[in-house]
């Protein structure tokens, strides 16, 4: 039962504070500024004023998270002290009993990475003067090229290092759906039960000539990535990872589905290419196995869904101290203030390997003051106490989110003879 303040009295810790600071509101705000619903924790304080905003983007069931932040979550923080992050967070972790996944730990995501933001307020400071300040002066980023063919492809790429980016990812279409990231070619299979369908076979085999193509017009200067999305299994990884070792690849991403994660420290051990997975973890164990299991070169985390910064500090440390390096996962389905805190993990960490980056339209920028701005292929943290970055509500009410963009996209990704693949 709640007390007049809405929280629940059980709740507190057992210990007094040294001054009478609580949590009086929690609530998510959903707003699609580029049509990608964005999911936002704002945590208020008594202290008039002074409050925190944190990312809770799982843009495919945002409605799930919207219900676990408000209905769940927000009870057993209101009441609290803000400065009780570890406390918090453990206590929302271990409360739904039946623990993880990116419902559960985007909406602990949403009040751990607002806590943060008002620790960094009140102390006057950017958060990552509190993760021990900088290892580095800026935050190197990578891009995404990606179009129907690989002429195109590498058209693109040249305009971004044109701007000044050194690392970018290369994807590019392929018959029918395409392939990931990239367009296709309507009817691609003609005399298939499913003519609009993506084989394996052929990707495979045609993928290392955009990496032989892109070698000899860009030159060796230039990192290059390449995401498979999930999509092979793990004898067709290794035949893909040999296949693209003399074009020296940065990181081949997300080479198996995450139900063969078992299967990743052989995978790893066989590739010449340095492996990156980690976005579809739900959990910080399972991130923590990618680590101390083998297998991963860069772990590929998604911040939001193992919890927010306080587990995401923590798994960074252990990377550090495991040889595994960062390649933060921050498309445009993170907000900015996913983005700000990645950065804040990014500058302040001798694990950091790469960042991916997603240049945000002119909607996103007036949703949320403050937006990290790549400059010459770098992004850098605010100077800002907290984050830097607000979120102006009546502007981010004039972008409601659309239903199932995700699903009716996942639902065409099929071979050729109409069975479902990994999207």
């Amino acid at each position: 039962m709640l007390d007049a303040t809405g929280a629940l009295p059980q709740a507190g810790p057992p210990w007094t504070h040294r001054d009478r600071l609580r949590i009086t509101q929690v609530r998510a705000i959903v707003t699609a500024p580029e049509g990608l619903p964005l999911v936002v924790v704002r945590v208020d304080t008594s202290d008039d004023g002074l409050y925190g905003l944190g990312c809770a983007t799982f843009t495919q069931r945002y409605e799930a998270v919207v219900a676990a932040v408000e209905g769940h979550v927000a009870p057993l923080v209101i009441g609290r002290h803000p400065a009780d992050i570890e406390d918090i967070t453990r206590l929302v972790h271990y409360s739904s009993y039946w623990r993880n996944g990116p419902v559960l730990n985007n909406a602990l995501s949403g009040v751990d990475q607002a806590l943060w933001d008002i620790a960094g307020k009140r102390a006057g400071l950017p958060v990552y003067e509190l993760l021990g300040g900088r290892a580095r002066a800026a935050i190197e980023v990578y891009t995404h090229a990606a179009a129907p063919t690989i002429e195109a492809t590498l058209d693109q790429a040249e305009k971004y290092i044109g701007r000044g980016y050194r690392n970018v990812r290369l994807q590019t279409g392929q018959p029918g759906v395409g392939a990931y990231g990239a367009p296709g070619v309507p009817g691609g299979y003609p005399r298939s039960p499913h003519p609009d369908g993506w084989d394996a076979e052929r990707y495979v085999r045609s993928t290392p000539a955009l990496f032989a193509a892109a070698r000899e017009r860009l030159g060796q200067d230039i990192n290059l990535m390449h995401d498979v999305h999930s999509r092979l299994t793990p004898k067709q990884a290794v035949v893909l990872a040999r296949a693209l070792e003399p074009y020296g690849l940065s990181f081949l991403e997300d080479v198996i589905a995450p139900e063969h994660y078992d299967r990743l420290p052989e995978v790893r051990a066989a590739s010449p290419v340095p492996i990156a997975v980690g976005e579809q973890v739900g959990s910080v164990t399972d991130a923590a196995r990618l680590v101390k299991d083998g297998g991963v070169d860069l772990l590929r985390l998604h911040t939001s869904s193992v919890g927010g910064l306080t587990p995401t500090r923590k798994l960074v440390a252990l990377a550090e101290l495991s040889g595994v390096r960062t390649a933060f996962h921050s498309p445009g389905d993170i907000s900015p203030v996913g983005v700000a805190a990645n950065l804040a993990v990014d500058i302040s960490t001798p694990a950091f390997g790469f960042q991916e980056s997603h240049e945000y339209n002119d909607a996103t920028h007036e949703v949320f003051e403050g937006t990290p701005v790549v400059h010459d292929g770098y992004l850098s943290p605010s100077e800002e106490p907290g984050w830097g970055v607000d979120l102006n509500e009546t502007a981010a009410a004039q972008y409601p989110p659309t239903k199932f963009l995700h699903e009716k996209w996942a639902a065409r990704v099929r071979r050729p003879d109409g069975g479902l693949e990994a999207p």
